[in-house]
Parts: structure tokens; C-alpha cells; sequence
């Protein structure tokens, strides 16, 4: 059901779709979309502002205008729904801090290579000292 509420209206043509309002939207209503933010649903947008002051160009303004009713339980969905869809970070953190098993060299492979003969005593990587 459509009725006159305060909610955000983006002007396209100072918007750069830096996506600085898109974390400060507490309820996820705005996305970047062909270069531009835009507001995903009507319904989602609680007419606060709390987007306003991310805006580095002033983009964004809250205006009256015939828009669905915001509806808290949309909203609530809305973000299960793209926290599910969000990939989880790979375990281990950075790829080169990522434990390692190294397998100890056959004493026929020691006796092709060229150094050394003594083998590695390290079975993992890295090692904390």
C-alpha cells in the first residue's frame, strides 16, 4: 500500500557510485547498480538518513513522495537473505600465513639433487620461533 512518507531520492547526475552510503544503510536498501546507487526497494527504506552523510558529492536527500509502507519484517528477510548469500572469508587468512605440510624428501630424490645431503627436519610451515 502506497502512502506520502520520507524517503531517499539519489540524483544520478551528482551520484559517482562510490558506494560510501551502501555500508551506513542499516537496513541494505541501497546498491550500486550500472555505475550508480539506487535504492533496491522502496519498502526497505526507513526515511532516517542515516545514508545522508556518507554521501561525499550530496547525492542523496530525503524527499515526501508516495512510496510502499517501510515494513521492518521485509527489511529483517532482506538481510538474512543476503548474509547467506555472502562468501565466507577463506580459512587461514592470508594465503602465504597458511599452514603448509611438508613431506620429507626420499633419500633416492636427496641423491639426484645437487648440495647437501641432509634433508629438512621442518614438517611444517610456517614455524614460529
Amino acid at each position: 500500500m502506497k502512502t506520502v512518507r520520507k524517503i531517499i531520492e539519489i540524483d544520478e547526475e551528482l551520484c559517482t557510485g562510490c558506494g560510501e552510503c551502501v555500508p551506513d544503510c542499516a537496513e541494505g536498501s541501497l546498491e550500486i547498480s550500472d555505475g550508480k546507487a539506487r535504492l533496491a526497494v522502496d519498502k526497505l527504506c526507513d526515511g532516517l538518513g542515516a545514508c545522508l552523510g556518507a554521501c561525499p558529492t550530496g547525492a542523496l536527500k530525503i524527499v515526501e513522495r508516495a512510496a510502499d509502507e517501510f515494513d521492518e519484517d521485509a527489511v529483517q528477510t532482506f538481510l538474512d537473505e543476503k548474509k547467506k548469500k555472502q562468501d565466507r572469508p577463506a580459512a587461514g587468512g592470508c594465503p602465504s600465513a597458511r599452514l603448509t605440510t611438508l613431506s620429507p624428501v626420499s633419500p633416492c630424490e636427496a641423491a639426484n639433487v645437487a648440495g647437501p645431503q641432509t634433508g629438512s627436519a621442518l614438517s611444517h610451515w610456517p614455524v614460529q620461533i
